[in-house]
């Protein structure tokens, strides 16, 4: 409406109305300046977020079909039993290497003690008991030493090697003097032997394979020099040798050289040792030196002592003719020279071989060479009396496959398989940022749970590990990592390997080789989604509690629908467990479930359990 000629625009307004509209833009400009002040109470609450220790956890949030992306029903309520526990008969049940299952299969080339899994409608649907009594191992270094008896509650080998020092039981704990069937005086002395040979000081070798390791005493002295020893033995009439290598906090499975390749990369380890391990070296057309020559990266180190080395002095203690020993020792260096290894070292009870950098200046013409399939896919696979071929080098001094930085520079150093582009979508740039991504991850996780990092958790396991970010993000003389590739993941194991790491081939539709409650923090990025449609999420748990030790923690990270399906399973197997959001925030979909199991033990009975 148009004002007449001459009317004011301001007529109308009061000057009253004028003071209120400036009154109370002083009295707003009065409050702004107290809240900023820090006395206002919204802006406390505000400088405290991000003092949080922990993410926001939504316990009564329903995620069920928020984030589905490929369908928009509603997914069928997951239908969870209580999983009861199993009779005490099996607190030391290992799936896939009991022994009454063993003995249907033939003893020749060790088959029977090769992994055989039972089938889907064998598979127990119950929790292990641990024993009366148990407790929660000793840290580490004490642990190292000295096991509790209720733990692992078997006396044979403190008679049967009673003379070598393997093991002695005092009150209610075992003691491990660190000796073995070829260092009686302390594994100490023989690493020093070792070490005046093979550069074991300087972080040149980093990574070790223990074949026939007994309870791991080479593995544990190794520790300290910085060494990561996997050390494997059957399970066999040596009760619970693996078993108590892992309960003193020692890397080990249980394993065997036998028919099946071992679930290894090739070029991983920087050395290797039989220590009287009792391997038929020379057997099958020396299959079973083929299978550590695939193994053990060029220029590694190939230790043998025990039978046949100085069979001069023990031939008699063996019963065993000399000119058997001869011609067996004879053999294996043959063997070695075929395939480019050299023997640096022989004095007393002990031989030294090297293996060439690469074949330039060694030609292995009268040794059949493997095929030209991968030399990683080894899961099942039968074992050959093959050589299985350097990588192809341009110089006599180029290492073959690419050469290493020294530990602990190589952990963190761009590895040769990334370089050479050997693993399919990995980059150096994304390999960099994959370790940026880890870190990130680990630090989130040490505000979720305040003792990782701590003595508390040893034993520690990555169920899908990836490049093993995680494990190199963790890494600590105060525990130690068992990176699994799943074989249905991309192969990766090869980078985990070369940056100084350990770990393992494996199929987590299986059981895994090793005994119930051998470790204490477990972790698994992405596992459930890999293995949906694969294999059951409660089988992959129920083996998860197998190997988890009573108080030990989970740290399991997934797609919120995935997480979710899992963490109601997890309600019936007597874990405590809280969702947490992302690191980023809760709009993020991927979410991370952390626990831990509860305590408790079997009763007497064998028919119940008893909580404690």
């Amino acid at each position: 409406m148009a004002l007449k000629p001459g009317a004011s625009a301001s007529r109308g307004r009061s000057p009253v109305s004028i003071f209120v509209v400036l009154g109370l833009c002083c009295i707003f400009y009065l409050l702004g300046a107290w809240q900023r002040s820090g006395f206002g109470k919204g802006d406390s609450l505000t400088l405290d977020i991000p003092k949080k220790t922990e993410c926001v956890i939504f316990k009564d949030l329903n995620f069920e079909s928020h984030h589905n992306d490929i369908e928009i029903n509603v997914p069928t309520e997951v239908k969870v039993r209580v999983f009861k526990p199993c009779d005490m008969k099996f607190r030391d049940y290992t799936p896939c290497q009991e022994q009454d299952t063993a003995m249907k299969f033939p003893r020749d080339n060790m088959i029977y003690r090769e992994r055989h899994c039972p089938s889907e409608d064998e598979k127990l649907q119950c929790l292990i008991p641990a024993p009366k009594g148990y407790k929660t191992p000793f840290p580490w270094p004490k642990s190292r030493d000295y096991v509790y008896y209720a733990n692992v509650p078997y006396k044979s080998l403190t008679v049967e090697k009673a003379v070598q020092n393997w093991v002695q039981y005092q009150g209610d704990v075992f003691k491990f003097p660190g000796g073995g069937t070829m260092f009686p005086q302390g594994a100490d002395a023989y690493i020093d032997e070792l070490a005046s040979v093979i550069p074991i000081a300087d972080g040149s070798v980093r990574t070790a394979l223990d074949t026939g390791c007994g309870v791991a005493s080479w593995g544990a002295y190794l520790l300290k020099r910085n060494v990561l020893a996997m050390s494997f033995a059957p399970r066999d009439n040596h009760e619970a040798q693996v078993q108590f290598a892992l309960e003193r906090g020692v890397p080990a499975i249980i394993g065997v050289l036998g028919t099946i390749k071992l679930p290894y990369p090739s070029r991983a380890f920087d050395m290797a040792q039989c220590s009287r391990c009792l391997i038929p070296w020379t057997a099958n057309e020396g299959m079973y030196m083929m299978e550590v020559d695939r193994v053990l990266r060029p220029g590694g180190y190939w230790v043998l002592s025990g039978p046949p080395i100085n069979w001069k002095t023990y031939y008699q203690t063996w019963k065993r003719p000399k000119k058997e020993l001869q011609a067996e020792q004879r053999s294996i260096e043959e063997i070695a020279e075929k395939l480019c290894w050299e023997k640096k070292y022989e004095k007393g009870d002990i031989a030294i071989f090297r293996k060439k950098l690469n074949d330039k200046n060694c030609k292995r013409n009268s040794t059949p060479v493997c095929k030209a399939r991968s030399s990683d896919d080894v899961w099942y696979e039968k074992m050959e009396a093959c050589a299985t071929p350097f990588p192809k080098v341009s110089s006599s001094k180029e290492v073959a496959g690419g050469e290493l930085k020294k530990f602990p520079a190589r952990l963190n150093a761009i590895p040769p398989g990334v370089v050479n582009g050997l693993i399919p979508g990995v980059t150096e740039g994304s390999y960099e940022e994959d370790n940026k991504l880890w870190k990130k991850h680990v630090n989130a996780y040490k505000k979720m749970n305040k003792l990782i990092g701590s003595t508390r958790y040893r034993n520690v396991m990555d169920m899908n590990a990836g490049l093993g970010g995680f494990a190199a993000a963790l890494e600590s003389p105060k525990l130690w990592v068992m990176n699994v590739v799943p074989t249905i993941a991309k192969n990766t194991l090869g980078i985990v390997y070369e940056r100084g790491l350990i770990g393992i081939y494996h199929d987590w539709c299986e059981g895994f080789s090793t005994y119930p409650r051998t470790y204490d923090l477990i972790h698994a990025s992405g596992l459930f989604s890999l293995y949906k449609n694969k294999c059951k999420i409660e089988d992959i748990l129920l083996e998860m509690d197998r190997i988890l030790r009573p108080e030990g923690a989970i740290i399991l990270r997934d797609e919120v629908d995935v997480i979710n399906k899992v963490r109601k399973i997890t309600g019936a197997m007597r874990w405590d467990t809280k969702l947490v959001d992302h690191e980023d925030g809760p709009l993020v979909p991927e979410k991370v479930l952390v626990g831990m199991k509860q305590y408790w033990v079997g009763s007497s009975s064998g028919n119940s359990t008893t909580d404690i």
